[in-house]
């Protein structure tokens, strides 16, 4: 545990769901836990209890889904493993996912065929996430190269393994649901009797939905709030001069209004509670960047390369560097539009951050 972990409360200890299996954290809200191929290796996801009319007006009993995992055959057979193990022989209502990032959104298609239900996602989300499945250069690829070397990255591995990933999203997630239903900031879904609320969230994905139920004082985070890692906040190809950092240290100030003991329910890590702990804690990590940031630009010019090793002081493999070159250039761009760095073209034809002349 390192040491801000101690600032939070983990109310379930080292508790962990069984693989294939699911516990109960809240009442009428179970916590599934599925192994993802990534450096970050699981990912959270939730059955709430729930009814909905049937067609002829019937009240039906069964469960909502938060969040999917990606789409492979080990998370398939997990997912057949819960079905038997954890649904009370009840079926899956109705899929909520939070956004569109492959762990939460690449079995959606799949959920919903199986179970004949409806996808509820942002429309931002559902319409990116349209964009990376269908448009197989819409993600990565040359312009993706091109966009790292326009930062500073020269290493040919690297690019050659940006260059291959045109078509990895769709790996990951092959479709999508062809119909969906819009959740919007301040919407309130009905989940068996009880109001949850949604919190629309950016700079980590287009439309993040969060889900708050007052009457369980639980907030089904997502990835804006995560207790032991830094949501991963980056400025993509497709939206170069975006302040994805900006929006996300605002963003998350909006959950300073729920109580400081709300039980989160994060999508990556162990359900805790500490929210408004863990949102200072998040703010002040970000800020000790831009001032480190900052002082190495008092030494000259800056790439979102040269950036890398103030930032990260452990080994990145190529699919890490991805995020942190993303990273690296949302904390360069709040200093660049911010008017504290100024950017500028070099003769080699790479963006770099200055100090801005003082005004």
């Amino acid at each position: 545990m390192n040491p801000l972990e101690h600032q939070i409360h983990y109310p379930l200890g080292d508790a962990l769901p069984p693989e294939g299996s699911a516990i109960e954290v809240a009442p009428g809200v179970k916590w599934i836990r599925m192994g993802l191929p990534f450096a970050l290796d699981h990912i959270n996801l939730w059955l709430l209890r729930d009814r909905q009319p049937d067609v002829g007006g019937t009240m039906v009993e069964g469960w909502t889904v938060v969040d999917c995992c990606i789409d492979s055959p080990g998370t398939r057979a997990q997912w057949e493993q819960v079905f038997a193990s954890s649904l009370e022989g009840l079926p899956i209502l109705r899929v909520i996912v939070t956004h569109m990032h492959p762990d939460h959104i690449g079995l959606a298609h799949w959920l919903c065929e199986r179970w004949n239900v409806h996808l509820w996602i942002s429309a931002t989300d559902y319409q990116v996430a349209r964009t990376a499945v269908y448009d197989r250069n819409g993600f990565g690829g040359e312009a993706g190269a091109d966009f790292y070397m326009l930062h500073g990255m020269q290493d040919e591995a690297f690019l050659q393994h940006v260059r291959g990933r045109a078509s990895y999203f769709p790996t990951l997630v092959p479709a999508l649901p062809p119909r969906f239903r819009r959740l919007m900031d301040g919407d309130t879904i009905e989940i068996g009797g009880r109001s949850w609320q949604c919190i629309s969230g950016y700079g980590h994905a287009p439309e993040h939905i969060a889900l708050y139920s007052e009457e369980l004082s639980a907030l089904l985070s997502g990835d804006m709030v995560l207790p032991r890692i830094s949501t991963n906040v980056s400025v993509h190809a497709s939206e170069p001069e975006s302040n994805p950092l900006r929006l996300f240290l605002t963003s998350l100030l909006r959950y300073l209004v729920l109580p400081p003991d709300t039980l989160v329910l994060p999508s990556h890590g162990k359900p805790f509670q500490g929210l408004h702990e863990r949102i200072h804690q998040l703010q002040d990590h970000h800020r000790d960047r831009l001032d480190e940031i900052l002082a190495a630009a008092q030494q000259g010019s800056l790439s979102a390369f040269d950036v890398l090793p103030i930032m990260f002081k452990r080994k990145l493999d190529a699919h890490q560097m991805t995020f942190a070159m993303g990273e690296a250039l949302a904390h360069l761009h709040w200093l660049w539009l911010d008017g504290q760095l100024q950017r500028v073209l070099d003769a080699g034809g790479v963006h770099r951050f200055q100090l801005a002349p003082c005004s």
